[in-house]
């Protein structure tokens, strides 16, 4: 082997600065290294004789992000090329020492079946717990732990990167093999509804002043302007980049409004359409009946919350909606923080 291609995607930076670090090992062990950001790139190339492919993203969902999955299922075949999978899971921390993983789910085994099935020999599959970036569900770490997380993690994987590097095989994953199975059924509804119910939960508040950063910046072009304030589209994949980046702290997450529909749609109306429906044809209690259930109330769950966004988009202008919507918001309060990259002494870099 005398060349790496690395394939990327990053929201906040964290997936960047992994494949950083393995191209920075690379480097020192005199191998041609490249990063390539997949957002934009249509068609990957077809690799040469001789050349290692890398594929380094974020774990959305207990999957990859829908650009990177669609991305390896264009990829072209292999001619025996070595390949890895590096996926950044949301990873948190216990006290001084005790370093908590997070799930893959899918983002993993899927995907090195994937690749075998394209001519591909999976010489590595790990994962690396850099610090959770979802603050639409808490807080963001502190900056102590963010920085002893990534000092810990960066030597974990420049130890990955030496041994696949060097012709090893280093499946670590495998490890995690029972419980990504016992998880992956949530990683199905989460592609199929929960991500299209979760962009419909990011709006800006007055405090936006039309920077266009969360337009510029975003990765997969979800947010446009709609009645001259921003609007996300089922297009979003929820990296957080926008909410974490907005340098107003506009961008915040509708968690009173979103219980609120949830509640009056679960308690008001398919508990009473399910009651009208027995009068008229009684439903067994089995397997096939409660899946057929399941998928009806997430697709009425998902119509639902994608009128009422679009709705709200314009209501909000009313003060009294307006305020309600923002303080029953946990990501408008101070405590709350937002998580960021922060060049580190050459440790850590910028993210993207």
């Amino acid at each position: 082997m005398d060349k790496l291609q690395l394939y990327y995607f990053s929201g906040t930076g964290n997936a960047k600065q992994v494949a950083g670090w393995i191209t920075e090992k690379a480097t020192e062990r005199g191998i041609a290294a490249e990063m390539i950001n997949i957002v934009g790139l249509q068609s990957p190339s077809t690799p040469e004789k001789g050349t290692m492919l890398g594929f380094c993203s974020p774990t959305h969902g207990f999957n990859l992000p829908p650009i990177m999955m669609y991305f390896m299922f264009r990829l072209p075949r292999g001619n025996g090329n070595p390949a890895f999978l590096v996926n950044t899971r949301a990873g948190m921390k216990l006290g001084k020492k005790i370093y908590l993983p997070g799930l893959s789910g899918l983002a993993q085994f899927m995907y090195a079946i994937l690749l075998w099935i394209k001519g591909y020999q999976v010489t590595g599959m790990k994962s690396i717990d850099l610090p959770s970036n979802w603050i639409s569900l808490h807080p963001g770490l502190r900056e102590k732990v963010i920085v002893s997380m990534f000092q810990h993690y960066r030597e974990k994987t420049r130890s990955f990167a030496d041994k696949i590097l060097s012709g090893k095989k280093v499946l670590t994953s495998l490890y995690d093999l029972i419980q990504d199975i016992l998880i992956s059924p949530v990683a199905f509804g989460y592609f199929f509804v929960g991500r299209f119910i979760l962009a419909k939960t990011f709006y800006a508040t007055a405090k936006c002043n039309k920077c266009m950063l969360c337009i510029e910046q975003c990765p997969v072009k979800a947010i446009s302007l709609v009645s001259d304030r921003p609007f996300w589209s089922y297009k979003c994949e929820s990296c957080m980049k926008c909410m974490n980046h907005c340098p107003e702290r506009a961008i915040e997450t509708g968690h009173g409004y979103l219980f609120l529909i949830m509640w009056a749609l679960y308690a008001f109306v398919i508990w009473r359409m399910w009651a009208w429906v027995n009068t008229f044809l009684p439903l067994p209690d089995n397997f096939l009946i409660n899946s057929i259930k399941f998928t009806i109330e997430s697709a009425l769950t998902l119509a639902v919350i994608i009128l009422f966004y679009r709705v709200l988009h314009y209501i909000k202008q009313i003060p009294v909606i307006r305020e309600l919507i923002i303080y029953t918001s946990l990501t408008h309060f101070k405590f709350w923080r937002r998580y960021k990259i922060r060049k580190r002494t050459g440790q850590l870099h910028e993210g993207a």
